[in-house]
């Protein structure tokens, strides 16, 4: 009898190991984004200033174009 007691002690404090330490413990669920710490780590940021840049030099190469055709 004791020692079917204690294994029974034993697995609930494996139990209890594992989901206090096991995976998905962390207090940031698996749902949630990261945080986000600065405009370097948003990338819809990154990316509106990667499009603007685009756009930009789009509309140098645009304008040197119709000044080669013009002369």
């Amino acid at each position: 009898m004791g020692r079917i007691l204690l294994l029974l002690l034993v697995v609930l404090a494996v139990y209890l190991m594992w989901r206090a330490f096991g995976p998905g413990s962390s207090s940031r669920g698996a749902d949630q984004p990261p945080a986000i710490k600065g405009p370097d780590d948003d990338e819809e940021f990154l990316w509106n200033i990667e499009k603007k840049r685009f756009k930009e030099r789009r509309a140098r190469e645009e304008e040197e174009r119709k000044r080669r055709d013009e002369s």
